[in-house]
């Protein structure tokens, strides 16, 4: 009669997780050795390695892969309960995009016939401004297709290159201090309390969840926020031009 208890299906030899993770046998037993990966469950002599092995390998993988050294992922993991699925959700949605917008790839040829020129001192300045990005082929990238589209409809409307770039600077100077506001609320509200608290494994999902939900909250926020604001704006600037009219109205009749 066996005695071996039945297997998961996320149960995993050492070979296995090793496929599943894209990573060697010799790397996975030199995590365990620095204790960054709990040891696996036992059955006779096979070590078998479930959810939370192949989710602290990803988290490993993915910080190293931003320049974490092992010891720093090491204190982070420990830092964090040893809740690798929790920090690494917490990781993907600090990483996830607010938007819904794919980055679009464009050679210098393109940019030079889309702005109508080839000075340098605009590839540079839309380059600081963080409206193109260049990559490691020499080609360059639309982080924000939505915003350079809307730069073109500037120019097409009779505003400079110059202008429209100047006032794209102008614009994300303010909506960084705007965006770091955010920021700073949910440090105050949400992250700082949460550290005070000793960082509990439990504490992870209201922090998961009101990270989510600052996405959709700051992106509605500010477009509603920002629609009143030009309301406000274009009623106080109609009212003076309509005054300014009245006026010469006035003195055309006198005249």
């Amino acid at each position: 009669m066996s005695y071996v208890t039945s297997l998961d299906d996320d149960d995993l030899t050492i070979d296995e997780l090793a496929r599943r993770i894209g990573m060697t046998v010799r790397n996975i037993r030199a995590h365990q050795s620095r204790g960054l990966l709990p040891a696996p469950k036992l059955r006779g002599r096979t070590g078998y390695y479930g959810p939370d092995h192949v989710a602290r390998l990803e988290l490993i993988q993915e910080l190293q892969d931003e320049g974490f050294n092992l010891d720093l992922i090491r204190r982070l993991i420990e830092g964090a309960g040893g809740s690798s699925s929790e920090v690494l959700r917490f990781k993907h949605a600090l990483a996830r995009p607010f938007g819904d917008e794919q980055p679009q790839s464009v050679g210098v040829a393109e940019l030079i016939e889309q702005w109508g020129t080839a000075d340098p001192a605009h590839l540079m300045k839309a380059l600081s401004i963080g409206l193109v990005r260049q990559l490691p082929d020499g080609r360059f990238e639309l982080p924000s297709p939505r915003l350079a589209k809307a730069g073109l409809e500037l120019q097409r409307l009779g505003v400079p290159l110059e202008r429209s770039l100047e006032f794209t600077a102008d614009v994300r100077e303010q909506a960084d201090r705007l965006a770091q506001t955010y920021v700073d609320l949910f440090l105050e509200t949400v992250w700082t309390p949460f550290e005070q608290a000793g960082r509990p494994d439990d504490g992870w999902p209201a922090v998961q969840e009101a990270l989510e939900r600052l996405h959709p909250l700051a992106s509605e926020s500010l477009l509603a926020v920002f629609g009143m604001a030009m309301k406000s704006a274009v009623d106080r600037e109609s009212a003076r031009a309509l005054k300014r009219m009245a006026g010469d109205e006035v003195e055309r009749a006198a005249s």
